[in-house]
């Protein structure tokens, strides 16, 4: 079954996730859907210091939105910041310094967000992570999933009342085509009982994690307009470190950063978008099925339950730990 889910991913990356995918695509997209005035609202984005992040946040800036910059490098925050306000003409371009693998910390700048009387009508989740090796974080936690997962997840949930708030607010996560080779798996979340630490596995089970939990919010939820998407295969600084086999082996065929982003500045702004039901999975400013055909990777409502109890599980000492 492992063979046939990368086959099938590979054959459907090669015709939908690259370049020609997107340019394909495009022919079909409507200009005037990000013909957009967004002087009027807020976005928080992480990881928004380079590849499809600081592409949107550049994007949405330059429509005249308020941005927060969600940065774990203070320098590179800074550097990214200045030239996306300089080159968007906005000075609404504000940077905060988190590190979403750490829980405490990523709860406690949420509270501070939330409590400062900032307002917020898109929270785009974009940091991630792809360790090659299985760290654990000063807490504890595997890396990966701390930063793809559980970070997100507390972000998110901690900022949940503020967004309830606002009329037409969305939450927005970037997903991975990875995605589609794993079956939400609960028994070893954080890979304590693996004898071979495969990161790209890793990371893909983190993504198939994400997809559900935006399927559970947007159930929970039906104040906010929740999306997951994925970017198609796009040469960012992320896949050149993180993968440099697959990026040597597919670097001609791969989308630009700003290709990549296109549907995420989509979801975040267009006002076609609400129109959609909530907590589907887009690509190229469409939704599109979560699973392969014959894969095997769907899971019982049960099993979605059983996760965002996990979560909460997990989540739950950190959040008490930063309120004392």
């Amino acid at each position: 079954m492992t063979f046939y889910r990368n086959s099938a991913f590979i054959i459907k990356g090669l015709r939908e996730f690259c370049r020609s995918g997107y340019e394909s695509a495009a022919k079909n997209f409507k200009p005037e859907d990000l013909s957009i005035d967004l002087s009027s609202q807020s976005f928080m984005i992480t990881g928004a210091n380079s590849g499809i992040g600081k592409c949107t946040a550049y994007e949405l800036a330059k429509r005249g939105g308020t941005v927060h910059m969600v940065c774990r490098s203070e320098a590179r925050g800074q550097e990214a910041q200045k030239e996306i306000k300089e080159s968007s003409g906005n000075e609404k371009v504000h940077l905060h310094i988190v590190d979403m693998s750490q829980p405490k910390r990523v709860y406690e700048f949420a509270t501070q967000f939330r409590e400062s009387g900032n307002t917020l009508n898109v929270l785009v989740n974009n940091a991630g992570c792809m360790v090659n090796t299985r760290e654990v974080t000063e807490d504890g936690l595997e890396k990966n999933f701390a930063t793809n997962t559980l970070g997100t997840y507390i972000l998110t949930m901690s900022l949940l009342p503020l967004l309830r708030d606002t009329p037409g607010s969305r939450v927005v996560t970037v997903s991975s085509g990875g995605m589609y080779t794993q079956k939400l798996s609960l028994s070893d979340m954080q890979c304590e009982r693996v004898s071979n630490f495969d990161g790209t596995m890793v990371y893909a089970q983190n993504k198939r994690q994400q997809v559900v939990m935006t399927e559970m919010w947007a159930k929970s939820h039906p104040a906010v307009h929740f999306s997951v998407m994925h970017p198609g295969w796009a040469d960012t600084p992320a896949v050149r470190t993180s993968m440099p086999g697959f990026h040597r082996q597919f670097k001609n065929r791969l989308r630009s950063p700003e290709q990549g982003a296109d549907t995420l500045v989509w979801l975040s702004a267009a006002r076609a978008v609400l129109q959609q039901p909530s907590g589907q999975f887009y690509l190229d400013r469409k939704p599109v099925a979560k699973h392969l055909s014959f894969a095997w990777t769907k899971s019982s409502d049960a099993e979605k339950e059983k996760l965002m109890q996990i979560l909460e599980g997990i989540s739950a000492p950190f959040m008490v730990a930063a309120q004392n």
